[in-house]
């Protein structure tokens, strides 16, 4: 019996038992080779790969915990849950550095970390979802986003001082290079721009997932958070 999950704008899933079916990504090589290369490294902070099924769809593990939906719980901004999620990140960069799967770049970045796309136990983040979007990158891309999404920054913060506060607890936890420190805020900036640019303008080529996420205001809401940011900034700087 096929149990809807929750989310999945872009890739619905479904639970099957022990295992979650979903629509292959765009680059499924790709991802299923670094499914692949954390099942190796016995690194458990990503679901398996199991095959396709009859109908082509991805056949993964489902894994046990807590996907937070909507509106994060209070305990995703712990200080203990966010720099747990800034190690978890540092974990999976350290393992696909200097492999193929990175080519010329620093790492492998998820480029989607949200709690939504995170597996809770307890408070505790115990492993990333969803790594259709996987690709070559820098570390500070995945930090960058990790705090924009974990910190809630955006007009929805409730003190620009204490987001800040919690930014440097993610990069200091991750271990965050002083020149990547520099240059973080800038980056988390460059994802809100990106994002909302992006979803317009897939949207407007009749991309269905996109023309969604349009029509819940999500364009409106990251341009907020933008512009919550960027008046911001100087309480953010990790230093």
């Amino acid at each position: 019996m096929e149990e809807s999950l929750q989310g999945g704008f872009v890739a619905g899933a479904v639970r099957v038992g022990a295992t979650v079916r979903k629509t292959p990504p765009r680059d499924p090589e790709f991802v299923h080779a670094l499914l692949r290369l954390f099942e190796g490294a016995g690194w458990s902070g990503a679901p398996r790969y199991l095959g396709c099924d009859d109908s082509g769809r991805d056949v993964l593990e489902f894994l046990d915990g807590t996907v937070p939906w909507g509106t994060a719980p209070a305990f995703v901004r712990g200080d203990e849950s966010l720099a747990a999620a800034g190690r978890l990140v540092r974990e999976f960069h350290d393992l696909t550095a200097g492999t193929a799967l990175a080519a010329d770049q620093e790492v492998v970045c998820h480029h989607d970390l949200s709690p939504k796309n995170t597996v809770y136990r307890g408070a505790a983040p115990v492993a990333f979802i969803d790594w259709d979007d996987a690709s070559p990158g820098r570390r500070v891309q995945d930090v960058a986003h990790l705090c924009w999404q974990f910190a809630g920054l955006g007009p929805g913060a409730p003190d620009a001082v204490e987001a800040g506060r919690q930014v440097r607890v993610i990069a200091g936890a991750y271990g965050l290079s002083a020149p990547d420190r520099a240059v973080l805020v800038d980056t988390i900036l460059w994802w809100q721009d990106a994002t909302w640019r992006g979803i317009l303008a897939a949207a407007e080529e009749g991309d269905p997932a996109m023309i969604a996420l349009r029509d819940a205001g999500t364009v409106e809401q990251v341009r907020a958070a933008h512009g919550w940011t960027a008046r911001h900034r100087a309480a953010l700087e990790p230093g």
